[in-house]
């Protein structure tokens, strides 16, 4: 069967489920919200539905039920390459299912249909000051492909609730094919003197995004590993939550995506990788570039933390081990560049930094998260610009908040519309004011 035959039988499948729950049990109680949730960003706050995935605390990020190593060893590999398809990734997100070589095949056919960026997304691209942050240019080329879109097409034309995710699962997919070389020419025209590298027929997702960066292997199975690591992360991240949020009001793909991307470029979200690797060569520089020994290493640690800073890169809200998605990377380092200078810093804290935060006894997770690891690789591999690394990160989070969206057409979700309370009002639940 094809993807959208395979979707089709799931969401008739899944739409009486969804249908009971709130006809019969809309009024369970799953949740109480406490004014320091309402105040502090709804965290914790159980109030959105997702199946595409879901973060375990003692498994880290789950595609679909499955755990990030069995993700990695069940999707079909890329032939003579150790890492999947990021098309078959896609294919999982949105069936649940892990794909055949058929599937994989059939999908990313697909995705060469649609992999052709229009003329004037190049335009205006072109048009913009060349100090423009990569991530308003990623923005403004999705946004700007609105008028590509199906879904507003047939919505004005007047279809049926029950098809609007035929037409979302058009639009995921026209937009998921193209995104890879918008990425990469946005690097080639800012940070390479302009030189554009033309696409190749005959690669996938990964190849093709490695192979117009102009980066020799392995950096296309960094390029597949890094999009399937980042792809989702629950609903609840301000970057999957903004694209939640805007298509709820039927807003379509493109607008939903370069809203996702809009808030996964600030600081305190899609940032972190960048400010991790700033801190370790700040690091290096303090130690002279020399790899410092493990009592070293403690002794600096400690010094930092006396100090009253952190260490970044460390630590997370719901995990309670280390980040799977950090050590899928590590496992990569440790293959094809033990001996790089960085990656040695990296190591060293890996090794160092748990048991120091264990004794201070200020974190209740004191592992390495995700982005310890990530802009090692990349600087490795000669992509150094830092403002770059959040539009790697985007284009590999689309995956996942498209898939969503699809499935939010699919079974209906409503648009998205939490009650406010004043100031005033808290304190009177508080019982400090009447």
């Amino acid at each position: 069967m094809s993807l959208k035959e395979v979707l089709a039988e799931k969401i008739a499948a899944h739409r009486p489920r969804t249908t009971r729950l709130i006809k019969e049990f809309g009024d369970v109680k799953i949740s109480d919200v406490t004014i320091a949730q309402c105040i502090g960003g709804m965290r914790g706050v159980k109030c959105l539905t997702t199946d595409i995935s879901y973060l375990d605390p003692n498994e880290g990020i789950r595609f679909r039920g499955y755990t990030i190593p069995e993700t990695l060893e069940k999707l079909p590999k890329v032939p003579g390459c150790e890492m999947p398809y990021v098309e078959g990734h896609v294919y999982l997100c949105l069936t649940g299912e892990i794909p055949t070589e058929e599937d994989v095949k059939e999908l990313a056919a697909e995705f060469k249909k649609r992999e052709h960026v229009p003329q004037y997304v190049i335009d205006i691209l072109r048009a913009m000051p060349r100090d423009t942050h990569p991530m308003t240019m990623f923005s403004a080329a999705i946004v700007a492909m609105q008028r590509e879109s199906v879904f507003a097409q047939q919505y004005k034309a007047g279809i049926s609730k029950m098809d609007y995710w035929e037409s979302t699962l058009e639009d995921c997919l026209n937009l998921l094919a193209k995104l890879p070389q918008i990425g990469a020419y946005i690097y080639r025209m800012k940070y390479r003197g302009d030189t554009i590298i033309p696409p190749d027929p005959e690669l996938d997702f990964g190849g093709q995004f490695a192979h117009m960066m102009g980066i020799d292997s392995p950096y296309d199975e960094v390029s597949r590993l890094y999009f399937i690591l980042h792809s989702d992360h629950e609903s609840g991240n301000v970057s999957a939550h903004a694209g939640h949020l805007i298509a709820s009001a039927l807003s379509d793909m493109y607008y939903a995506i370069s809203g996702l991307v809009n808030g996964l470029a600030g600081p305190l979200h899609g940032l972190a990788n960048e400010e991790v690797l700033r801190w370790i060569q700040g690091v290096m520089e303090k130690m002279g570039g020399k790899t410092p020994t493990e009592e070293e290493m403690k002794d600096f640690v400690w010094t930092t933390l006396k100090s009253g800073q952190v260490v970044p890169g460390f630590g997370h809200a719901v995990l309670r081990k280390t980040d799977p998605r950090y050590m899928e990377q590590r496992n990569f380092c440790l293959k094809h560049l033990p001996d790089d200078p960085i990656f040695q810093y990296v190591d060293s804290l890996f090794k160092v930094v748990p048991p120091i935060l264990v004794e201070q006894g200020k974190a209740k997770n004191p592992w390495p998260n995700v982005d310890a690891q990530s802009g090692v690789i990349q600087w490795y591999y000669g992509v150094q610009e830092y403002a770059f690394y959040t539009v790697l990160f985007g284009i590999g989070r689309a995956i996942g908040v498209s898939a969503n969206i699809v499935w939010d057409r699919a079974l209906g979700y409503a648009i998205e519309r939490p009650k406010s309370v004043t100031t005033a009002m808290l304190e009177g639940f508080a019982g400090i004011k009447e």
